[in-house]
């Protein structure tokens, strides 16, 4: 059961400051204090339009800066929100590093200018880069909990991180915990609950901070949370530590955390404190509070001021007289004024960096080092088949790789595995691995895909690398946040500090007759939208064995697609070509050669395109068939070769002929090859071509055979 209490704290004399002495207290309120100023001077360069935008921690400070006190700087994992400042200046940002944030300097630390300010993030005191996206850090957190427990278990996997790309921020500690922050609005999002489902499952050692201010910019607390209070909703997760404190009082707030962070580094399981505290500006300054907060609340709120407060309890203990506290704040401001000048007269990125760090400057999967000769033996092998057994040998070279997502495993349950086949994914593609490798590496997950993904970031973060399943590609869309928000560009927003090189495998495409919509759909161009996303789906067996080689290796996130009506299909088996065969990313395979007319395909339709080709080969007509199997990066070399030497060109693909992955690639030969074409570009497109309902659209048609076919002779009448 959850633990509920709340510390109430009377008049202390010297020996009752829960272990505080004189230094650390007036510590505390100097960092608060600091922190109230660096908002006070943003405030007034926002104003001057000298920064970019300005969200302030007032109000927050003591409740965070006394959880600073608590966690160990280097050590603790930290998933901070942009109301954390005194938090992070606690644990040793420098009030010039917040600065370079608000001006977007060139050495900010946290993005080097690439985010605004209060984005936190700081390798040395394991920050880890946070987005503007509300609540997804939670699951994310949650990832990094599990890294924690994996590396006590699996030291061999901790080296091999460290020896990995980014390995020097690699760091582990037996008595390590994860901190995670929010406010009480991001309490309402799906992935909170999420988070929590999982790391009251598992026991994690993960630590959350709710500071509830009572508003989600204009929304008061008792709209955005049933009941009013997020505490009282939470009490019955099992085995979670609930406690519920004063948050503009340091002293309260300390004795409340401390007994939270205990309990989470003692491993009995994560904690959640509520900390009630105020909000005395604006959520922002695009917002102005004056227009919902009554004049009364708002003198409330000044009431309760932690820096008031605590700066007249300081007086009053004796523990620092009138001039001393002027003598302190004196000296803060003029640290705040000196790293303003700094901040003012810093170097701004290069605007050509912003080309940097999109994907790993450190493995290169298009290189020919991934160029790899297959060594072929046993027999031949299906798709589906051949994803179980790359898994099985990656896993076997590399300890820090895991797999799980929904029915992944053989059985969740190990004695369970006694007494009958398992299951290894509904179409199972993982069969096998958990029985050989351990329900610590293979594992199903709850039900909930934007979990799985903020999961996987978070130990890809860390250093492990996750091969994730999405089960089918119709339900992706609850992790769209997570992909295209955070995965895909951790590594660009951080300035290369973070990454979170995991994989993504993931069941695309129509392959059952009465499937219906949710079992067939394709829509693949969206995620090669996606700057910093790999993306590939190989057509055959032998494919997928170089290609998901070369995922799990590469060192950039991936979005392995694997169509599932290609999964046992006997035309596209392969002998397995041994455990160090791999495929470069953004090569194409010519499939066929021919003279006369270029197929540009991928996926399903690359053995529709064969025997198309085979039936126009008897009535004299040469198709050259390419496939691309790599969608981001793609071939254009490949393409325009096929272009200049054929001059009349189909792309087929399975997908709407508007907007799909194929239309862009039609686009952009009519676009730089236009006078290499004897004819238009023809597209052929499908949706949802093995699914019994289709919809009745003029621009789309399936791609069979037959259609392919027609295609290439209304090519040859031009």
């Amino acid at each position: 059961m959850a633990v509920q209490t709340r510390v109430k704290v009377a008049k202390l004399d010297a020996d009752r400051y829960h272990g505080l002495d004189r230094e650390t207290l007036i510590h505390l309120y100097r960092i608060m204090f600091l922190s109230r100023r660096l908002d006070d001077r943003e405030i007034q360069l926002k104003r001057q339009n000298k920064i970019f935008f300005q969200i302030s921690s007032a109000g927050h400070e003591a409740v965070t800066a006394a959880m600073g006190l608590l966690l160990r700087p280097g050590v603790d994992w930290c998933y901070p929100y942009y109301r954390d400042r005194a938090f992070c200046l606690m644990l040793g940002v420098t009030p010039l590093e917040t600065l370079l944030q608000a001006v977007g300097a060139k050495d900010d630390p946290a993005s080097g200018g690439r985010q605004m300010p209060s984005h936190w993030g700081h390798p040395k005191w394991n920050i880890v880069s946070k987005s503007s996206c509300t609540g997804t850090q939670f699951v994310q957190a949650v990832g990094a909990a599990e890294a924690t427990l994996y590396y006590e278990n699996r030291p061999k996997a901790l080296a091999q991180a460290k020896k990995a790309p980014l390995g020097q921020y690699v760091r582990h500690d037996p008595n390590e915990i994860v901190y995670v922050s929010a406010g009480d609005g991001a309490t309402s999002e799906g992935e909170f609950w999420e988070s929590l489902n999982a790391a009251c499952a598992k026991k994690l050692p993960l630590l959350y901070l709710i500071e509830d201010n009572g508003y989600a910019i204009s929304v008061p607390i008792e709209v955005q949370t049933a009941g009013g209070n997020i505490s009282r909703l939470v009490r019955g997760f099992p085995c979670l530590h609930v406690s519920e404190c004063d948050g503009t009082d340091p002293l309260e707030s300390y004795a409340v955390a401390k007994e939270a962070v205990d309990y989470v580094r003692q491993r009995r399981g994560p904690a959640l404190i509520h900390a009630h505290v105020i909000r005395p500006y604006s959520h922002s300054l695009s917002d102005d509070e004056k227009l919902y907060k009554t004049p009364e609340e708002r003198e409330g709120e000044a009431h309760r001021d932690p820096l008031s407060k605590f700066s007249l309890f300081l007086v009053r203990e004796g523990l620092l007289d009138q001039k001393e506290i002027e003598a302190l704040e004196a000296e803060v401001d003029r640290e705040v004024r000196e790293a303003a000048d700094q901040a003012l007269a810093a170097e701004l990125p290069a605007i050509d960096s912003i080309h940097v760090n999109v994907y790993s400057p450190d493995v290169d999967p298009t290189s020919s080092s991934f160029e790899v000769q297959p060594q072929f033996h046993g027999a031949p092998k299906t798709m589906v088949e051949m994803v179980a057994a790359t898994l099985s040998d990656e896993m076997a070279r590399d300890e820090r790789v895991t797999v799980f997502g929904e029915d992944v495993a053989d059985a969740s349950r190990d004695e369970t595995l006694k007494h009958v086949k398992g299951k290894g994914g509904v179409f199972k593609a993982t069969s096998g691995l958990q029985r050989k490798y351990g329900h610590d590496r293979v594992f199903n997950t709850p039900l909930a895909e934007a979990s799985i993904v903020g999961r996987a970031i978070g130990m890809a973060t860390r250093g492990l690398k996750p091969v994730a399943e999405i089960q089918f590609f119709d339900y992706i869309w609850p992790a769209m946040m997570q992909i295209r928000d955070e995965l895909c560009v951790l590594r660009w927003r951080s300035n290369g500090n973070f990454k979170s090189p995991a994989v993504l495998r993931v069941a695309i495409g129509g392959y059952l007759t009465g499937g219906g919509i949710y079992h067939s759909q394709s829509g693949e161009s969206i995620f090669a939208h996606c700057p910093g996303l790999r993306v590939v789906m190989p057509s055959t067996a032998l494919d997928v064995a170089g290609l998901l080689r070369t995922s799990v290796r590469c060192d950039d996130p991936v979005m392995f697609f694997e169509h599932k009506h290609l999964y046992r299909q006997p035309y596209n088996r392969s002998e397995y070509p041994g455990p160090d065969y791999t495929v470069p990313f953004g090569k194409a395979h010519i499939v066929k050669e021919g003279s006369d007319v270029s197929i540009i395909t991928f996926g399903a339709i690359v053995h529709r395109a064969e025997v198309a080709a085979a039936q126009l080969e008897r009535e004299g007509v040469s198709v050259e068939i390419i496939d691309l199997r790599s969608l981001s990066p793609y071939d254009w070399d490949a393409i325009a070769t096929t272009v200049r030497k054929n001059h009349r060109v189909i792309v087929a693909y399975e997908d709407m002929l508007s907007w799909g992955f194929g239309a862009e690639i039609a686009a952009r030969i009519a676009d730089e090859l236009f006078e290499e074409l004897d004819a238009p570009v023809k597209r052929v497109a499908a949706m949802d071509t093995f699914c019994a309902y289709q919809p009745r659209l003029e621009d789309v048609i399936l791609p069979q055979t037959e259609h392919i076919v027609s295609a290439v002779k209304q090519l040859l009448e031009y």
